[in-house]
């Protein structure tokens, strides 16, 4: 593509320049003149009138095109011909090599090119010998340009400037000009400051190979964040790199971004150069720079990064709202064992431990295997199925239910009590549901560093899926290994006694509360009939104080008790869950945006979507989004405290900011495209898009105060 095109140019430049209009051929005497010729008016024009022998001066060429017309960069990209300037200078005076401002990225998509519209100028440095005499000089230079729009046409005009040599340097009128030019010239970059590291990530396929580019990034608060980057190469015969980038998961401050390189003939690159295009709200900056490219430097060095980010992140999620109940419950088993020999306690912090790296291996399958089948998939997805929901809430309420003592269980209890007597025993059966449960309920929480490994983990290969989520689970249960194995901590518990029938009992109550919050996100899918799945709890809950009361602790007809619990859980079932509830069948979709009305604070909630997004910022408004679930406590909390107060109200009022809502309940395939392409795994999510349309949006982190959502609404307010 890039050497037919280079072809068609050049026939289409001599076409031009032997057969085309003797207007074309011509010097250009004023701007008004050069429209009768050409879509493009050129000028040279000096920063100063007046200079000293021995001065530099700049001299710009200064290129305004009609609106639609485009000129090129030093390197045109797939299309296109840069612009060349050849000089006509007296005798003491010598020109440098042109300085380029930073380019944008022309149109169309499919044929990638890098150049300026409306204007450019093009400055190049002027040395005057030291023995220059004085009195006026005339420079002039030749200009060679291609302008496109729907068709490319070849254009040239020599210019000419006076310039004064005298005692003393005078600026000249479009000095200002000139500078402000200069401030867009990309800077050579101190990779001694910056840390870049260029590498491949993997071997060729075919006559492409993947490259990355990164700084590492810091998680601190940063002016100069990055919010996006972009690599602008420079021009190589022997390959190039192409135009798309994917930006990977990286900490704030850095970046982590992957092109691909497409080799014509040689050797692939040792070293590579070119502008990187930083953006952030500042505006856009262009660094030049030339660095080696690492043989596989790696993956290897992202992929220990993001284990350590999930390891981390699992580490977090023990002190999550999901999990508080189960940590309850954990404690308690090390109470119970504190009297123990080492070895047993030991064993038991492994087999918890093991219940989790299992729960975590099973999830990796699910989300294997929905990869496999050509679906999205997201963390926590299992939240979006009503049946999960529905057996979940049903397994807690008999966890709360036995810790409450409504019934106890035995080694020969039956399929009714198995979930309350694995809850209840702080033996090997206990200590692996405890690891099960607190997997299921952690799932739906996202915690700081987690967002990030498991949006690289879910873009990898299969064992690397594997090797983040049993890194997450291995953070999730490491506090409890490190206590069973060091069982001399096990001193600062409590001695067991008495009050630990007491402190069971209360342990209920944070079950129960997880009882109450699954029941909201089931209200989700069920809406209003989602009380025949209180009503069914309620059932349950009877049946288990008939077991508890009159099977396990009575004396006489336990038959009938036994009897009357099978039909009372037989009839519930059939009653409220099949006949009234429906439950197994999916939510309609009319429920899907039940959750975006007026907020007390007066938020006008609006369904995200991604024309949503552009129609706002078409019209010049800020954007804030809210990725949310009904079952992501994060996100309900982030809400609460720091999105839904009067203080961010009146700043959304203020700029007439746009605010929208994301509703993850139920993993709609449009969200999760969007959570990719912020390399996000699950929510919650939050962005805020600038009134500035160019501007790319601000990704706020997991866990939001008012104060960064303030701050992201006061950058995106400014123009």
């Amino acid at each position: 593509m890039r050497q037919t095109t280079a072809i068609f140019l050049t026939c289409l430049s001599l076409v031009f320049f032997t057969t085309g209009p003797a207007s074309a051929q011509t010097a250009l005497p004023s701007f008004g003149d050069a429209f009768a010729a050409h879509h493009t008016q050129v000028k040279l024009i000096l920063s100063a009138d007046t200079a000293k022998p021995g001065d530099t001066i700049w001299a710009g060429v200064d290129l305004k095109m009609e609106s639609g017309w485009h000129t090129y960069w030093k390197n045109p990209g797939d299309a296109g011909s840069p612009t060349k300037i050849e000089w006509t200078l007296p005798p003491g005076i010598s020109a440098g090599e042109i300085q380029w401002p930073l380019p944008e990225k022309l149109p169309p998509a499919e044929v990638t090119t890098y150049g300026y519209e409306t204007e450019v100028v093009l400055l190049v440095p002027l040395t005057l010998a030291s023995n220059l005499s004085g009195g006026p000089l005339n420079l002039a230079a030749k200009v060679s340009w291609l302008e496109c729009k729907e068709s490319c046409i070849p254009a040239d005009a020599t210019v000419e400037a006076k310039l004064n040599i005298g005692s003393e340097t005078k600026t000249s009128a479009e000095a200002s000009l000139v500078q402000s030019w200069q401030q867009k010239i990309p800077k050579p970059i101190n990779n001694a400051n910056w840390k870049i590291k260029v590498w491949w990530e993997k071997p060729a396929t075919g006559d492409l190979r993947p490259l990355i580019f990164e700084r590492p990034g810091i998680y601190s608060a940063a002016k100069n964040i990055p919010y996006s980057v972009d690599v602008f190469p420079e021009a190589n015969d022997h390959f190039e790199i192409q135009s798309a980038v994917e930006n990977l998961p990286s900490g704030i401050g850095g970046f982590h971004i992957r092109k691909f390189v497409k080799k014509f003939d040689g050797n692939w690159p040792t070293e590579i150069g070119g502008t990187l295009v930083a953006t952030n709200y500042l505006g856009r900056q262009g660094y030049d720079f030339k660095l080696p490219i690492d043989e596989f430097l790696a993956s290897e060095q992202s992929l220990l990064q993001m284990l350590l980010f999930a390891f981390i992140g699992g580490l977090i999620l023990n002190i999550m709202p999901c999990v508080l109940p189960v940590i309850a419950l954990k404690i308690l088993g090390f109470v119970s064992e504190a009297k123990s020999e080492p070895r047993r306690v030991r064993k038991l912090g492994l087999i918890y431990a093991l219940g989790v790296l299992l729960s975590f291996l099973a999830l990796a399958a699910v989300v294997i295997g929905v990869k496999a089948a050509g679906h999205h998939a997201g963390w926590g997805m299992q939240f979006g199925s009503p049946v999960f929901i529905v057996c979940l809430t049903m397994l807690v309420t008999l966890v709360a239910l036995n810790l409450f003592g409504v019934f106890e269980v035995t080694l020969g209890g039956r399929a009714l009590d198995t979930a309350g007597e694995l809850a209840s025993k702080h033996g090997a059966a206990g200590a692996f549901f405890n690891g099960v449960l607190a997997t299921m309920l952690a799932t739906p929480c996202t915690a700081p560093f987690l967002g990030a490994a498991l949006g690289f983990a879910f873009a990898q290969s299969a064992s690397v899926i594997v090797l983040i989520f049993l890194t997450v689970g291995l953070g999730l249960a490491s506090p409890y290994i490190l206590l069973s194995w060091n069982p001399a901590w096990l001193k600062f518990l409590p001695k067991p006694g008495a009050w630990m029938e007491k402190f069971k009992i209360a342990m209920g109550f944070p079950m129960l509360a997880t009882v109450v919050w699954l029941f909201n996100v089931a209200a989700s899918s069920y809406g209003k009939n989602v009380l025949w799945l209180g009503i069914f709890l309620v059932v349950v809950a009877f049946a288990a104080w008939i077991f508890g009361e009159f099977f396990q602790r009575g004396r006489s007809r336990r038959g009938v008790a036994l009897a009357l619990v099978l039909i009372l859980l037989a009839g519930g079932y059939a009653f409220a869950l099949e006949k009234e509830l429906d439950w197994r069948t999916a939510m309609p979709e009319a429920n899907a945006t039940g959750s975006l009305k007026e907020s007390a604070d007066g938020i006008d909630w609006q369904p995200w979507s991604v024309e949503a997004v552009a129609q706002a910022r078409a019209a010049g408004k800020p954007v804030l989004v809210d990725f949310t679930a009904d079952w992501c406590l994060t996100c309900q909390v982030n809400k609460k405290t720091s999105i839904e107060i009067s203080s961010v109200r009146e700043k959304l009022k203020s700029l007439n900011a746009v605010v929208l809502l994301g509703d993850y309940t139920h993993f709609p395939d449009a969200i999760t495209t969007e959570l990719n392409r912020y390399h996000r795994a699950g929510v919650p999510l939050v962005l805020v898009y600038p009134k500035n349309a160019d501007t790319p949006p601000i990704v706020l982190p997991e866990i939001l105060t008012p104060g960064i959502v303030l701050d992201a609404l006061n950058r995106a307010g400014k123009p």
